[in-house]
């Protein structure tokens, strides 16, 4: 029966058996355990070292340690690396050293030099001014750091490239070395320590190369490593090129605090054509656009995305009603857009009856006082609330899509006035019945709905031109509160409305309630130092979140650089930048950009004279051809 001393004897198959399911259960174990384990997930397939190179999966890296420096190192100077379009891995490593270490070896060190140039003196060998210089710049940090103004470390700097193949490697490693060889700070590849150079650039806090330089907090202060000039976004509009990296700066205005920007450049640096790209690459994204236009540099950009074009001028048949009031659907806003507009028209009257400021002679030179004294004021308060009354327009919103009056009505109510109110009718006579009688007198004959609007001011007169403006602003302001979709306002050459007060203020309260109405308004001048001796200028700069800094004329350059705290480097590019590169401002954020757009959208938006003109004549030369065909079509057919 197979019993040996009562037990049963051992089957070596099932011994085996159960050993070999064992053996499984625990290689199982094993191997469940290994692929769980984030080492796995992250390690790279292979890694192969080489003396001068690695390869790490199927690509190739190399490691290299900074052993270089000038006397004197620039902040920034690691700016020209970081912001390379190409991918680099890089470490710094600084140790502190205790100050009374390093001044006892400064002592020593001084006395050395010291020595040296005593012998020097003594066997009459010319004078050696490197022993020189470093006697200076040792007794300089002894100072220092005697008295706790600098502090001493050591400072290790190392990085590691990569590529595809040995070619492109050669290329990325001279390109980077070559950045560095032009501050004069010299790098090397690791020579046969590419593994130690490898961990010391990867995130594991390492330095396993070990190779420092002596630097005091100055210098180490200039190796702040977090200064990439990127301003790329997922979405928005492509402004151009980033000319520190070659990157392109893609932006929304709109993810700012607010939506406003200024464009300031001197005459021919292409402030025009930077507005007009961006305006063209807005609608892209369903943005409206408004724009006034003092020089008719619009019309062809109008013309080709099927814009309105609204020509201003006496002999024009266009009527803008500055009484308008704005259709608004939010109760609260409807309840005093009476009131707001009242507001508005005081402004715009003090503005035609002679101008913000009127001047007066007296013994003392020129004494500035208010154009309207506040009798004045108050009559014509009181005459505009009337005329509205005589409309049938009070403050119930009910009463407000009455036709509004005209400055007719208000010349009437004035006239027939007591008080000031005569005097004050015939000053505003030359808008009614006089020179500038119609344009602005009558009911508006204008409902634009268009995805861009340009507004033509050119043909105004001088002293017109201001009220134009004035009056178009509100025109669109009070279009942009009856529904708030995104609109970019673009005002050309605003300094024309700066140099009156009541406009300028008018300007800044519109950039500063912008935002609460989804717009944008962008302010363009070449007249800077006009613009910011204003102080509302000033205030609309401060307030837009996004500038654009073209080339300037000198005498502006140092208004902008205290403006926009430039460093010194930015200030002298400034006057020198050629023509469509400046500096682009976003928030905290601003790069060395070029303004760059398609052959298409250059024929639409250039005011080169000498492109307009090739332009026109191509498009005429389309049209003869055109002609042309139509001409020998209809001879085949009869």
């Amino acid at each position: 029966m197979g019993l040996f001393g009562g037990k049963k004897m051992p089957d070596p198959v099932a011994q085996a058996q159960v050993q070999s399911a064992q053996e499984q259960a625990e290689v199982q174990a094993a191997f469940q355990k290994g692929i769980t384990a984030l080492r796995d997930f992250i390690a790279p397939a292979s890694l192969e070292f080489e003396s001068s190179q690695f390869k790490i999966g199927t690509r190739i890296g190399r490691t290299y340690y900074v052993f270089g420096y000038p006397r004197q190192i620039y902040t920034g100077w690691l700016s020209s690396m970081i912001n390379l379009d190409e991918v680099i891995d890089l470490s710094l490593f600084v140790y502190p050293v205790e100050s009374q270490v390093v001044l006892e070896n400064l002592k020593k060190k001084v006395g050395q030099l010291e020595a040296g140039l005593q012998i020097d003196a003594e066997k009459g060998r010319a004078r050696d001014p490197g022993k020189q210089a470093a006697i200076n710049d040792a007794e300089e940090l002894r100072d220092k750091l005697q008295v706790g103004e600098e502090r001493f470390f050591r400072f290790g700097f190392y990085f590691t490239v990569y590529a595809n193949d040995v070619e492109e490697m050669e290329f990325v490693s001279h390109k980077v070395e070559s950045v560095l060889a032009q501050q004069l700070v010299y790098s090397k590849p690791a020579s046969a320590q590419q593994e130690q150079g490898l961990n010391s650039t990867l995130p594991q806090f390492t330095d396993q190369l070990q190779v420092r330089r002596n630097m005091n907090t100055g210098a180490i202060s200039t190796s702040f490593p977090f200064t990439s000039a990127d301003l790329t976004q997922d979405d928005g509009v492509l402004y151009g090129v980033n000319m520190h990296n070659s990157g392109l700066v893609i932006f929304d205005r709109f993810s700012l605090e607010n939506g406003n920007s200024v464009v300031f450049a001197k005459s021919g640096a292409g402030k025009s054509f930077t507005v007009k790209l961006e305006a063209l690459r807005s609608m892209m994204f369903g943005t409206e656009v408004f724009i006034i236009d003092p020089e008719n540099e619009y019309e062809r950009l109008a013309d080709a995305v099927g814009g309105a074009y609204v020509r201003l001028s006496l002999n024009s048949s266009t009527r803008i009603n500055p009484f308008d009031l704005p259709k608004v659907t939010d109760d609260a806003e409807a309840d005093d857009a009476l009131r707001s507009n009242l507001i508005t028209l005081h402004g715009l009257l003090r503005l035609m009856m002679g101008g913000a400021q009127a001047q007066m002679a007296s013994q003392g030179g020129q004494v500035m006082m208010p154009a309207l004294s506040p009798v004045e004021e108050s009559d014509l308060d009181a005459a505009l609330i009337e005329t509205y009354a005589k409309a049938g327009i009070t403050n119930d919103p009910l009463t407000h899509n009455t036709p509004a009056p005209t400055i007719n009505d208000l010349y009437d109510t004035l006239l027939h006035m007591g008080g000031t109110g005569p005097e004050l009718a015939q000053r505003l006579r030359k808008y009614t019945t006089g020179t500038f009688a119609g344009i602005f007198s009558q009911q508006s004959n204008i409902n634009i709905d268009n995805p861009m609007v340009v507004f033509n001011v050119r043909d105004l007169e001088d002293e017109l031109r201001p009220v134009a403006m004035y009056i178009v602003l509100n025109y669109i302001w009070n279009k942009t509160k009856t529904d708030r979709k995104k609109r970019m306002l673009v005002v050309d050459e605003a300094w024309q409305l700066m140099k009156y007060e009541d406009s300028a203020n008018f300007l800044f309260s519109l950039a500063k309630r912008a935002r609460k109405y989804n717009l944008g308004i962008t302010t363009v001048t070449q007249d800077v130092e006009d613009f910011m001796d204003s102080k509302m200028g000033r205030a609309i700069v401060a307030n837009a979140s996004m500038q654009i800094l073209l080339k300037q004329s000198a005498s502006a350059v140092d208004v902008l650089a205290n403006t926009f705290k430039l460093t010194s480097e930015e200030k002298k590019r400034l006057s020198q930048f050629p023509v469509g590169q400046g500096l682009f401002f976003a928030g905290e954020n601003h790069v060395h950009i070029q303004i760059t757009a398609s052959p298409t959208e250059t024929s639409l938006i250039t005011t080169n004279p000498d492109e307009v003109r090739q332009i026109e004549e191509q498009r005429q030369q389309q049209q003869v051809n055109l002609d042309q065909t139509g001409y020998n079509e209809s001879v085949n057919l009869r």
